[in-house]
């Protein structure tokens, strides 16, 4: 087990966890942390926890000690510096004529370096800008480009809501968000009246957005036939918030919309409502499985099964089976080659097919001895009154 904290190092910035190592610290607290560029003094957001050493991928970096009244006095004097810098720096960059714009300026705790964060449309050629810097400051300079959705987060500002905007004060993360979503809440497809102060969407379109996806899937689709306690009716619409449907009800040559709460709609399907289409559904899923597993069985159970065979006497039965060439049963070969193959029709077999061909024979054999004795007793006629005409031409 080990002891966390959560620390945080600018306003409503991003939360990093630390090791406490033993120190004692509260909410409100502020502390000197070991981070990945060196001391830096943060404010302690939440208290101390125990956590599972093996539920975190990387070792976390540990409390160095609680900040003391001189630590917070030096970090008060950073944060003059950085708006003398500020002012510094846009100067220079009006000098060198570049296509920046200055966000923040950030002065490192031991005042090793400064950072200057700034936004552009494309890659800048700042190099003789950093020259500049580096020879007035006489320190390290690090120049970092960053985007609008962040350059809202560390100025602030008023939303369209009249609220603070939701980055500057408690979000920590920017979530991604899609035109997608304004569609799905019914929104207004301006993009002045869905877009916040950084000119992107508004992220409080995340927020409901699991909502209103999972009410959907249990509201009938507009243009659907519906069922209502006054009859059927067609879907105009659907208040997703309220979780009611607004349904056309047709009189003759009149019609009305009236709005239902969910409980009270029944959906149409091919006829029928959705429940009896759900257990038709059931029904024929259960039926297909049944069918399947009869066309796996091997040939010889099915026609066992089919025709209601006696048993076999015990003699045959004590038989030994007979064996291919690779001394392998006849039935095993028969009953794998009896399985089905992916690609491939199934073949079934007939089992009366042997009993039908056998009639067959007999019948045709019937016809055969029926259609000689005809014949015979044709000749034999014709035979006879030959006969006939030769005695008539001897007696003449």
């Amino acid at each position: 087990m080990a002891t966390i904290i959560g620390v945080q190092f600018q306003k409503n910035g991003k939360l990093y966890y630390f090791d406490s190592n033993g120190i004692e610290a509260k909410t409100g607290d502020y502390i000197i942390v070991d981070t990945a560029r060196g001391y830096d003094l943060g404010e302690v957001i939440m208290g101390a926890r125990d956590i599972d050493e093996e539920s975190w991928n990387t070792p976390l970096k540990k409390a160095i000690r609680l900040a003391t009244e001189q630590d917070i006095q030096h970090g008060r004097e950073n944060r003059s510096k950085e708006k003398e810098a500020f002012t510094i720096c846009q100067k220079k960059i009006a000098e060198h004529k570049l296509e920046m714009k200055l966000v923040s300026v950030e002065y490192a705790f031991d005042n090793s370096k400064i950072l200057f964060f700034f936004t552009a449309n494309g890659r800048v050629d700042f190099r003789s800008l950093v020259k500049d810097l580096a020879s007035i400051f006489k320190m390290r300079i690090e120049l970092r480009q960053i985007g609008v959705r962040d350059e809202a987060k560390m100025l602030g500002g008023l939303g369209p809501c009249g609220r603070p905007i939701c980055c500057g004060t408690f979000l920590d993360q920017f979530q991604p968000v899609s035109i997608k979503m304004a569609k799905e809440q019914n929104l207004s497809l301006n993009p002045t009246k869905i877009s916040g102060v950084c000119g992107r969407l508004m992220c409080c379109l995340k927020y409901e957005q699991e909502h209103y996806e999972m009410t959907r899937k249990k509201m009938p689709k507009v243009g659907r036939e519906v069922i209502t306690p006054d009859g059927k009716g067609t879907v105009t619409d659907l208040n997703i918030v309220k979780e009611t449907v607004f349904v056309r009800m047709t009189n003759g040559d009149t019609s009305e919309i009236k709005e239902y709460p969910l409980e009270n709609i029944t959906r149409i399907q091919d006829g029928k409502t959705h429940s009896e289409t759900i257990e038709v559904k059931t029904k024929s899923c259960s039926e297909d499985i049944q069918e399947d597993d009869n066309r796996l069985q091997p040939e010889a159970q099915r026609s066992d099964m089919n025709e209601n065979s006696e048993e076999l006497p015990e003699s045959k039965q004590a038989q030994a089976p007979v064996r291919t060439k690779n001394n392998i049963p006849a039935d095993k070969n028969r009953e794998k080659n009896s399985k089905p193959v992916l690609g491939q029709p199934v073949r079934r077999e007939n089992p009366n097919k042997k009993a039908e061909s056998t009639e067959t024979k007999n019948m045709n054999t019937r016809d055969t001895d029926t259609k000689g004795k005809e014949t015979n007793n044709q000749n034999s006629w014709a035979e006879a009154l030959q006969k006939a005409m030769q005695a008539i031409d001897r007696d003449k």
